[in-house]
């Protein structure tokens, strides 16, 4: 028997609201419209009138709605609701909406809109949304989906999967981020469908001309993000969801890991190679097997005796320890944690009431219901007892997809229950926000432990808002050139969906890279915000050495480039945190008004002013990069090229296409073997020449701790200016942080002149103290908190 689809009907009455309209329809339906922001609409229906608490995993508490002078005009056919730059345009006879630009433009709008139908399973309704595609329009965001950028034709599922060895175009896998980005006609915008329910966003497959999307339970409720700049739209989704504390400057830095590195002398043997081959390295990841049995906060003391004084070794050789803890918890009477957990009732039940039984690592099961903040307590309990015992310095939560191990569907059954926070609920509405919750738990641990120093968590599964919490792996890729490629979307995908620290395994987690494969993906790894190398130990060894001596040298190279690029990738944090804005931008978002950006997906644009076009197949030796307008420095060569077009890019296997925008200002520091290795007695300025008005940015602190909340910190903004005759650069400090340089080394690319003046905060410098290499300008300079540097021609 076919199922009835329901819509709202005619329009009944309204009332007015701060911020909003509620409207009733024939069919019992009450709309609630309400403008968080100028550009942020909330869109939520109600199907018998009546709307439940409203709670959200999603948004971020510390998001504060604005203050938004609307208004609403009502006419014999349709009401408007309007900010100072969108309009919310209700037609009477069906409740269907649209989204209107000031100019009078339609942004968005619905095609069937709302409707819904019963649930004749589950009970509840399956809700339902029917939108216009605009004449070319283009889609993006859902996290980590595996395919290109650009959405457009493709059907998508929210449902975190345990996905091993993925491939292209797979779906679902591990996250469900459910937020997209629009734009045509030069008009961006986003919708965040906050229902976590297994929920699908069709993009023009089944109907060219409809975007749909729909859940298998819950509320239609979403927001509606508005541009017009597609990185507008990723700054204020980003801000509804929120942003994590700032990562400790070694998060940054590059992490080695294996499944699994024991007993001790392996991982000693690592961390005493690492440095005897001077490879920069941050932190060491312990798998599964530095458990007793796997059972969660153990240790396995044949393997490793003394864990605290290992982790106390590795510090200090300057590496930080990051351990593995999965959900499952093993059902032994002798384990304590299992005890406990167990008399405490903290373990999910399913509807009869008997426990959750899942089979992973450790054996048979039972798992902690995380949506439950006295669950919560306890496993933060635990992590910061684990921390106090050992010195760990970050936890790695896996498995928390929920996954199971040879059981149908991969997870926990449909009728597990969860507390849901006070709002009970089965495992169909919970699945998706389980991980977030377990991340949530071990992140209040660390921090209850050291309250001095910031810890690091990564996580496999998310869904909206996890970012608030964990960094994010992309989960078990393979070693294969389409994967590289992958790892390449994803990281963009999950940067415009408000999840900037990510990264991929590089090298493949799955099988063994070739030399080239692995040279190819450090090189795409350098600039992807979590930089980490592992693998599954029986496909081989892949550490940087496992590859030969002329591999290492190459991989050395660009290790030692992450090193020295460290001030700018804090400063794109920084920015993130403060501003909202994505530490990476596929090129789409850098320029959206050039066109020819909006079907490109492998390079992108890291902070404001690196472009780096990864190379993604095999012996290459040359690829054509498409530059974006303005002018662009080939950051090798010191090559000035005028972009808006495509060129054909030198590409050698120890070099990869990374070109600088004119005008910029780059800091840099020098190679370290890890963070804080040694005092930093000169900041060097890598400079740009070109552009009328160009600003670049520089955020100091201690790098670790939070005096940085406390206001101890510097913002340092550059503003360069070139002309035929003349180059400016200005430096303004403000700020109380005080750094270990106290000079700069100042080195101006691409100065089409000879200097016939130099003026130093208008001092005249005497040209024996500055160095003249070609186009290229050094000067050493004092640090200060005001620097004007002239030069003339």
């Amino acid at each position: 028997m076919a199922s009835t689809e329901y819509t709202p009907g005619k329009y009944i009455s309204s009332e007015k609201q701060d911020n909003g309209i509620n409207i009733q329809s024939e069919h019992q339906v009450e709309l609630r419209i309400t403008f968080l922001s100028n550009d942020i609409v909330r869109i939520r229906y109600s199907t018998d009138g009546y709307f439940d608490d409203d709670f959200s995993y999603g948004v971020s508490a510390k998001f504060v709605a604005d203050k938004v002078d609307v208004t609403i005009s009502e006419y014999p056919d349709h009401i408007k609701i309007q900010s100072e730059t969108l309009t919310v345009h209700l037609d009477k006879k069906d409740l269907k909406i649209a989204f209107i630009s000031p100019q009078g433009h339609i942004i968005c709008r619905d095609e069937r809109g709302f409707h819904w139908e019963e649930h004749a399973r589950y009970g509840g309704n399956i809700v339902k949304m029917g939108k216009v595609v605009q004449e070319g329009e283009h889609y993006y965001g859902m996290g980590d989906k595996t395919m290109h950028l650009n959405l457009r034709g493709r059907r998508v599922t929210n449902w975190a999967m345990d996905t091993y060895g993925f491939k292209k175009e797979e779906d679902p896998i591990y996250k469900a981020i459910p937020f997209y980005t629009a734009i045509h006609s030069g008009m961006a915008y986003g919708i965040f469908f906050d229902n976590t329910f297994k929920s699908f966003f069709d993009f023009g497959s089944e109907r060219k001309l409809v975007t749909s999307f729909w859940a298998e339970g819950g509320e239609m409720n979403y927001y509606f993000i508005n541009g017009p700049e597609l990185l507008d739209v990723t700054r204020r989704y980003t801000r509804l969801t929120g942003v994590p504390d700032l990562p400790p400057l070694w998060s940054l830095g590059y992490h080695q890991s294996k499944w699994s590195y024991y007993p001790e002398s392996k991982i000693m043997g690592i961390a005493s190679k690492m440095r005897k081959n001077k490879i920069p390295c941050d932190a060491l990841y312990l798998d599964i097997d530095y458990m007793d049995g796997f059972r969660c906060f153990t240790w396995d003391k044949t393997k490793f005796p003394d864990p605290a004084g290992m982790i106390a070794g590795l510090k200090e050789q300057g590496f930080k320890t990051v351990v593995i803890l999965d959900p499952g918890i093993k059902i032994d009477k002798d384990y304590e944690v299992f005890q406990d957990g167990l008399q405490k009732d903290y373990f999910c039940r399913r509807a009869d009431g008997i426990h959750l039984k899942g089979n992973v690592w450790p054996g048979d099961c039972y798992f902690p219901d995380f949506t439950n903040p006295k669950v919560r307590k306890w496993w933060a309990q635990l992590v910061k007892e684990m921390v106090e015992a050992t010195g760990i310095d970050g936890v790695w939560n896996d498995m928390n997809e929920p996954a199971l191990l040879e059981t149908e569907g991969k997870t926990f059954p449909d009728d597990v229950r969860h507390d849901f926070d006070g709002h009970s609920c089965s495992h169909r509405k919970a699945h998706n926000i389980y991980g977030t919750q377990m991340v949530r738990a071990t992140l209040k641990g660390m921090r209850k432990q050291n309250e001095a120093k910031r810890p690091l968590i990564i996580t496999r599964a998310a869904y909206a808002g996890t970012q608030r919490y964990a960094a994010t792996w992309t989960g078990d890729n393979i070693a294969s050139w389409e994967h590289l490629w992958i790892a390449t979307m994803q990281c963009q995908r999950l940067a415009v969906t408000g999840y900037s620290f990510a990264g991929a395994d590089v090298g493949g987690f799955i099988d063994h890279p070739s030399s080239e494969l692995f040279i190819r993906w450090i090189q795409l790894g350098v600039f992807q915000p979590f930089f980490r190398n592992h693998s599954s130990g029986d496909h081989g060894e892949q550490e940087p050495w496992a590859f030969g001596e002329e591999a290492l040298i190459i991989i050395r190279k660009f290790i030692e480039l992450r090193y020295q690029l460290l001030p700018y990738l804090y400063t794109a944090f920084y920015k993130y945190i403060t501003e909202f804005t994505p530490i990476l931008q596929p090129i789409s978002v850098f320029d959206q008004h050039d066109s020819d950006t909006l079907y490109r997906g492998d390079e992108f644009v890291v902070g404001d002013h690196l472009l780096v076009c990864p190379v993604l197949e095999p012996n290459a030796q040359r690829r054509f990069v498409y530059l974006p307008k303005g002018s662009w420095y080939n950051f090798w060569t010191d090559h000035l090229v005028l972009g808006g077009k495509e060129i054909d890019v030198a590409a050698p296997l120890d070099s990869v296409p990374l070109f600088v925008r004119a005008g910029a200002v780059i800091p840099m520091f020098p190679v370290m073997m890890y963070v804080g290795e040694k005092a930093i007695d000169q900041l060097t300025l890598h400079v740009y020449y070109g552009g009328e008005n160009v600003y670049s940015y520089l955020y100091e602190d201690s790098g670790d701790g939070y005096d940085y909340t406390k206001g101890i910190f510097n913002t340092k903004t550059f503003r360069t200016q070139s002309s035929d005759t003349a180059f400016r650069l200005s430096l303004k400090v403000s700020g109380h942080f005080e750094p270990t340089y106290s000079s700069y080394k100042i080195i101006i690319h691409g100065l089409p002149f000879l200097p016939a003046k130099i003026l130093l905060n208008d001092k005249a410098i005497d040209h024996r103290s500055v160095t003249i290499n070609r186009q290229t300008l050094t000067i050493v300079a004092e640090r200060i908190s005001f620097l004007n540097i002239e030069i003339l021609k």
